[in-house]
């Protein structure tokens, strides 16, 4: 046992010195990597059905997580607490209940609070302000980040949308450095899927607390227009605090059948990032937690590639 732990310890620092300087490393801050090149979390999306359907209460999701998945890290979703976020009798329950079950709460993901990079410079400060409640929910629960969307409205020429994008993102990101926590950018389906102009929107901003949390799987731009995953995680991963291991679909050997997490994940290393990859199923065939499964032993298959060398 202890010539393992050595091995792991030196495998995964030997990985690490091999990725260049970026933004990515300071996730590690956030899990325990000293022995593995990443820890496994679970983003609640991948339960959407469960929830929406009655069958799992959104504070039973940190247990459920642990006894059934056994995965100790959530990232949540706000449609499933919606008109909770100023409910500190909720949040205080739901804390107690992860930290009751040994759940860490990463971040919330939020929707459906406006367009940060409306067109309208009223609706955007508004959008701006709808956050600010849950920046303060995810400081009570102890996360380190919030999860937004980039959304211009697809309204003005690229470099538009792109100055409007990082004036929201800006704002809300200034507010959230107070509470000490960061915003983070997934892409998320129109020019928030092209990652030059994502890439191009974290550079306008120019804070720290402000980063992308790259999803294997939404690089949909537009109807019949996809943007390549690989160049678009390669080119948010230098901003990443988080990612995200969208599934959809398996083979008989256990792979994901729209991605190679071999070469994703070595995207994913190279860029410097130690952190957690969240679980993210979203198919059909399998079950939710069928999917969940499936998706975490390919995510531990791989990383056990990648400790031994054969990845």
């Amino acid at each position: 046992m202890m010539e393992r732990r050595t091995f792991l310890k030196s495998a995964a620092l030997a990985v690490a010195g091999t990725t260049l300087p970026s933004l990515a490393r300071a996730a590690g801050s956030w899990a325990n990597t000293d022995k593995l090149p990443y820890v496994i979390s679970l983003a609640e999306w991948s339960l959407h059905r469960t929830l929406f359907g009655g069958r799992l209460d959104h504070l039973d999701f940190p247990r459920v997580a642990k006894e059934t998945y056994g995965i100790e890290a959530v990232e949540l979703v706000n449609q499933f607490f919606k008109d909770k976020a100023e409910d500190q009798k909720y949040l205080q329950e739901l804390k107690k209940r992860a930290e009751g079950s040994g759940v860490r709460i990463l971040l919330i993901m939020i929707d459906g609070e406006g367009a940060l990079g409306d067109p309208d410079d009223a609706a955007r400060e508004t959008a701006v302000k709808n956050h600010f409640k849950w920046v303060e929910a995810a400081k009570t629960l102890g996360c380190h980040s919030i999860r937004v969307n980039a959304d211009a409205r697809g309204q003005g020429s690229f470099e538009e949308q792109m100055d409007r994008a990082a004036d929201g993102l800006r704002k809300l990101s200034e507010y959230a450095s107070r509470h000490g926590l960061n915003v983070l950018v997934e892409n998320h389906g129109g020019l928030s899927s092209n990652g030059v102009w994502l890439s191009g929107v974290m550079k306008k901003v120019g804070l720290r607390n402000c980063g992308t949390l790259p999803d294997f799987g939404n690089f949909r731009i537009k109807e019949g227009e996809e943007y390549d995953r690989y160049q678009g995680v390669a080119e948010l991963m230098p901003f990443a605090k988080a990612v995200s291991a969208k599934s959809h679909d398996f083979d008989e050997k256990g792979n994901e059948l729209h991605t190679d997490y071999r070469r994703m994940m070595k995207i994913v290393l190279d860029a410097g990032y130690r952190g957690y990859v969240g679980v993210e199923y979203e198919g059909g065939r399998l079950s939710e937690p069928d999917g969940i499964l499936a998706t975490k032993r390919l995510l531990e298959h791989v990383r056990e590639e990648i400790i031994q060398g054969t990845a």
